[in-house]
């Protein structure tokens, strides 16, 4: 029984990773051609630049051996864009001085702008947050409840903040909630929570495109 009982286990764990090379393999294959179609150029290989290049956006600078992978990059919409999946370990100990490495992965998308901004982040509000606003991290309000109550803000400069998050802004996010921006020094970057489909990556370039179009562009003359 006992050898019956590895003979399955070992089975399920090979079975699970030819599985994982054939799906990894298809998404590659996808976002080649996602890439080819937009006239983007694509490398499936393991980017540990990108974390570096980037590190300033709180999403890239978390964990350990962190790299990027399967990314798209060139012009899009007459913006510089990345788009790619991205990977971080982060390390646990139990009860019994086990240690156990957690491997992360989500979506991440990035715009160059052409001036540099202050720190703003936009994202939904969750439990955590409420919690943390207790303890005295403040989030910026709005006049529109309804947003001021489904995203956090927080900027050092709340005049940018106001700026940014316009009504046409407001609007857009509350029709987009999924969306989590950050904004700093010469970049707008989205991040997703896992990886996101192949067939997501271009509707959230687009996304990322239309944030851009909602940015006032008295931000740009002011700040060059």
């Amino acid at each position: 029984m006992q050898f019956i009982f590895i003979a399955t286990v070992a089975v399920i764990v090979i079975f699970g990773a030819i599985y994982g090379a054939i799906t990894q393999r298809k998404r590659r294959e996808g976002l080649f051609e996602l890439a080819a179609r937009l006239n983007l150029n694509f490398d499936a290989g393991q980017d540990f630049g990108i974390a570096g290049r980037f590190g300033f956006l709180k999403q890239l600078d978390q964990g350990d051996n962190r790299y990027a992978t399967n990314v798209l990059s060139g012009t899009y919409q007459q913006n510089e864009v990345l788009a790619f999946d991205y990977h971080y370990e982060t390390e646990s100990t139990d009860s019994k001085g086990n240690r156990t490495t957690q491997h992360h992965w989500f979506s991440f998308f990035i715009l160059t702008l052409p001036v540099t901004f202050p720190d703003l982040t936009i994202r939904r509000e969750n439990l955590f947050t409420k919690v943390a606003e207790v303890f005295g991290y403040q989030d910026i309000k709005f006049e529109s409840a309804e947003f001021s109550k489904t995203f956090l803000v927080r900027s050092p400069d709340r005049k940018f903040a106001y700026d940014v998050c316009n009504s046409k802004m407001m609007e857009y996010l509350l029709a987009n909630r999924d969306l989590s921006v950050e904004i700093e020094n010469e970049v707008i970057a989205l991040v997703f929570n896992s990886r996101i489909a192949v067939e997501q990556f271009e509707a959230d370039l687009q996304r990322l495109a239309q944030i851009r179009a909602l940015l006032p562009e008295y931000l740009f003359t002011q700040t060059a």
